[in-house]
């Protein structure tokens, strides 16, 4: 099946919520979750695509998640399991991508759409932004269980992209290393250190995500008296 972008969603980070509301999740936060559609060709840049910005850059953004993906087939699945009209942008992506999924995507992949380039550098690790964002306590962790995470790309070179642009797949230099796989290592209790290890020496790999596995993996070899991280995500939202 043809990859495209089905659809491009930015937003610049506003206040969201009611200062009266009695839920905790219903009261103010800045955040630029709520991503709205653009019409027409959008510039990416190397950080960012034109519009769009992070709300809490300390851990999100920068340029190994410039862009934010997430696969158009699981909003049926969301929608009937959810009860809710999801739509796209309902993730926090900016790509909403149709014919590829975490399973068929790998790290490093090279694409080109439209104008740029862009490369595979990790997967989404769901943050607690989902579950708020829609009212849901347990969607984060929904999201992380499911694997249906998204992924994150790194832009390569700049260009104009438009919503309907075909995806053209150039380069896979890690065949082996699905976002799903990646995925798995980093959640599935308890942890393999081999596979830690591996995950963090693909090339491709996000520097920041390979750093904290790398940490990981030196610490669970460490005699059992030194501290130790809780798990390989730590510190990677």
């Amino acid at each position: 099946m043809t990859m495209r972008i089905a659809s491009i969603q930015v937003a610049l980070p506003r206040e969201h919520g009611d200062a009266g509301a009695a839920e905790p999740m219903g009261r103010p936060w800045t955040t630029a979750f709520y991503k709205e559609p653009v019409e027409g060709p959008v510039w990416l840049g190397l950080t960012n695509l034109d519009g769009d910005r992070q709300g809490d850059p300390e851990h999100h953004g920068g340029p190994d998640k410039a862009v934010m993906c997430y696969a158009a087939a699981h909003y049926p699945v969301w929608r009937e399991e959810l009860g809710r009209d999801l739509p796209h942008g309902g993730f926090g992506e900016n790509f909403t991508v149709e014919g590829a999924d975490e399973s068929g995507v790998c790290i490093g992949d090279v694409w080109a759409v439209g104008e740029a380039r862009v490369q595979v550098s990790q997967p989404r690790i769901p943050c607690w932004k989902i579950a708020r964002r829609w009212g849901m306590k347990d969607l984060s962790a929904r999201v992380q269980r499911t694997r249906r995470t998204g992924w994150y790309l790194r832009v390569l070179h700049e260009g104009h992209v438009v919503a309907g642009d075909e995806i053209v797949l150039l380069e896979r230099p890690h065949p082996g290393w699905t976002v799903r796989r990646a995925s798995d290592v980093l959640y599935t209790r308890p942890h393999s250190v081999d596979d830690v290890r591996a995950l963090a020496s693909v090339a491709a790999l996000a520097p920041g995500l390979a750093t904290v596995l790398a940490r990981y993996f030196a610490q669970a070899e460490a005699p059992p008296d030194e501290p130790r991280l809780v798990g390989p995500n730590a510190g990677a939202a």
